[in-house]
Order: C-alpha cells, then structure tokens, then sequence
C-alpha cells in the first residue's frame, strides 16, 4: 500500500468550501482536518471552478493522452519503416 490517504470528492469539497464560502483560512481548515496545507491549496484550484470548466479540463486531458498514445505509435511505426528501408536499400545493391 503506498501510505496515502485518498479522500472522496464530497470531503475535499467541503473542505473547499469551509475556505471559500465561510472564510476560514486554510491553514485553520487543514489543521482542523488533519490534512496538509498543499492538498487544500490543491483541492482549491481544482475544485472551485465551475463544473463545467472542470468537465472540460478533464475532456482536454483525456483528449491529449489520447493523441500521445497515438503519437508514440505513430512514430514507432515510423522508425520501424525507416529501418526496413534501410534494410531493403542494403539488400538490392
């Protein structure tokens, strides 16, 4: 197990919204918690946009794993071309 605590979306919500809506610091918040400063911080950028901002951000990364998944084959392909060139370029002189 890697010793890290995964927390659900409703608690890091919550925890957003302790700093945002009702003021609290966030050094108060995470101390209160028992988590760190960072992942509040963390949790904050993420979480207080819009769900929609949220829902597109996510689409874009998923688009662009996809196009690097894709790239990488794409350029493997292309290298084992270059090497059967260069191979059948050898073979008929």
């Amino acid at each position: 197990m890697s010793g890290r605590i995964r927390f659900n979306e409703a608690f890091k919500l919550d925890a957003v919204s302790q700093v945002v809506e009702r003021g609290y610091s966030v050094r108060e918040v995470a101390d209160r918690l028992g988590i760190s400063t960072k992942s509040l911080y963390t949790w904050k950028a993420k979480l207080s946009k819009p769900p929609t901002v949220r829902d597109d951000e996510a689409a874009l990364a998923s688009e662009l794993r996809r196009v690097k998944r894709e790239l990488a084959r794409v350029t493997e392909e292309r290298d084992i071309l270059k090497k059967a060139t260069a191979y059948f370029a050898r073979e008929s002189r």
